[in-house]
């Protein structure tokens, strides 16, 4: 079975199947910083996770994109002290020109449920 939750005409939201969970990209608030964003990313993420009966700890797989890899040690600051003490999931990072020229990161991730 495959249930699709906060759903539009483009996307949803969260997708879970075979208690995997995959979310679409989170974004931060564009007039924030690269930590501020990183922060409402991971904050948003956790908060799908959980309407699902999920948590930080069950992600398996972060993809993060960074609109300039000048901000890559700023980004990875937050996103290392959210994971402290628990194992992080396995993460690719790359640069990207995102959906608005304000936003700085955005993240997609895959937890299992």
């Amino acid at each position: 079975m495959i249930k699709k939750l906060h759903s539009t005409p483009r996307m949803s939201r969260i997708v879970v199947h075979n208690k995997t969970v995959y979310l679409c990209g989170q974004v931060g608030n564009a007039e924030d910083d690269i930590k501020a964003q990183t922060l409402t990313c991971l904050e948003k993420i956790q908060t799908l996770l959980e309407e699902v009966g999920s948590d930080k700890s069950k992600l398996l797989s972060v993809t993060v994109w960074i609109k300039d890899m000048a901000d890559f040690a700023a980004m990875n600051e937050v996103y290392d002290k959210w994971f402290e003490g628990i194992e992080p999931p396995a993460r690719a990072c790359g640069e990207s020109a995102l959906a608005r020229p304000e936003l700085l990161v955005e993240m997609i991730a895959i937890a299992a449920e």
